[in-house]
């Protein structure tokens, strides 16, 4: 019996030393890739203040509009489980496609932060221009955490199309491949469940 625990015992070790193993490798490239995390940041706040002050084209105003009543009606008459289930999935998706549809030249990550950031804008312009600009305030809770966790997801998938420059190129997107999956294990999904609870929940409360 006393071996038994003991194995046991050694084997919890194990694994706890992996995760942590894990857990510092992932942040250590995430390190490595900020100065593509600041591109991402960079180009979606430009395209946030663009979507927020630039005329929106009139059919592409109303398919943006009809974007936003689609999303409402999907979650309308949801539980709390299930939005917070609903917004991680998505995110998780967004996340997962910015990091692994990456290694195609960046196209995907880079048009993606394009997009959100001008999304964001266009949605922060309507909401200032229906409810005062003072309605902005309420965003912000909702992308403390979503907002990391896509920009890494996007800086990430960048810097894994960087593979394509290297002298060993296979040996090169193996090693982004397994460093981008523990990135996104181990650092875009704790932030996306945290990031779900919260804006599942004021969304459920109407905050």
């Amino acid at each position: 019996m006393k071996k038994r625990a003991v194995k046991k015992s050694k084997k919890k070790e194990t694994l706890t030393e992996s995760v942590g193993e894990q857990y510092k490798i992932a942040w250590s490239y995430v390190k490595e890739s900020r100065n593509y995390i600041y591109l991402v940041i960079i180009l979606f706040f430009a395209f946030t203040l663009i979507g927020f002050f630039v005329q929106v084209p009139e059919p592409f105003r109303s398919q943006l509009i009809d974007y936003f009543k689609n999303l409402v009606g999907q979650t309308r008459g949801m539980g709390l489980i299930d939005l917070i289930s609903f917004i991680f999935s998505n995110n998780a998706l967004s996340g997962f496609m910015g990091i692994f549809f990456g290694f195609i030249l960046g196209i995907f990550p880079f048009f993606s932060a394009v997009f959100n950031g001008f999304v964001l804008g266009f949605a922060s312009n309507l909401s200032a221009s229906q409810e005062g600009i003072l309605s902005l305030w309420r965003l912000l809770p909702h992308g403390i955490f979503e907002l990391p966790a896509i920009f890494i997801s996007f800086g990430i998938g960048i810097k894994f199309s960087t593979f394509i420059s290297e002298k060993h190129k296979w040996k090169k997107f193996v090693e982004y491949f397994e460093k981008s999956i523990s990135v996104y294990i181990f650092i875009v999904i704790p932030l996306l469940v945290i990031a779900a609870i919260i804006e599942g929940t004021l969304i459920f409360l109407g905050i």
